[in-house]
This record gives C-alpha cells, structure tokens and sequence, in this order.
C-alpha cells in the first residue's frame, strides 16, 4: 500500500480519531475544523468519481455529472480496479445497510 511509506504513530492516531467519530454530524464538524473547503470538494469529488465507476458509469457521464478531469478519474479508476478493494469493500457495505434498513422499514 502507498499509504505504507508515511505510515507510524501520527498517522494510526489520526485514524482512530476518525474512528472515533459517532455521527454523521461529528464528521461533518470535524472535517469542517480540519480541512478547507476545496480540499472537501476534492475528496467527496474523487469518492462521488469512484461511486461512479463502480456503477459503470461512462467517462463522459462521470465528467459532466463531478465536473472531474479525465486524469482524476483514470487516478481514481486505478485505485478502484488496481487497489486495495477498499472502494468494493465500502460500496458493499453501503448497500448491504440500505437493503438492512429496507427490510427492517418493511417488517
């Protein structure tokens, strides 16, 4: 993993404090605190990119739906289809809580 060379005691801190976060509006105050907000843009940019190609979407669809560049979303396709999986693993884990949450509303 790329994220390997920079990897020590600052970097898994910073992680479990992600983790720690309970709620969707902790992140949204943290991630406000943390970051800018073109470097959001960017990061929900890439994921939304992601999301796309995960659904097959067409580059020109990807490109006129986020706005993103075909370099970003052949960087972002490269660590879809050539990564660490973590893009398939999060994706499934989505849709197995919206099918959880549709069944439980069903009951």
């Amino acid at each position: 993993m790329q994220i390997d060379k920079i990897r020590d005691q600052m970097l898994d801190e910073f992680f479990d404090g992600i983790l720690a976060l309970e709620s969707k509006e902790e992140c949204f105050a943290f991630f406000d605190d943390l970051l800018t907000l073109n470097e959001i843009k960017m990061m929900v940019q890439r994921y939304q990119v992601a999301k796309m190609l995960y659904e097959k979407k067409t580059y020109s669809v990807i490109e006129k739906e986020t706005h993103a560049s075909t370099a970003t979303i052949a960087r972002v396709k490269r660590s879809l289809f050539d990564g660490n999986n973590s893009y398939d693993m999060l994706f499934k884990r989505i849709e197995l809580e919206k099918n959880d949450q549709t069944n439980n509303d069903e009951e």
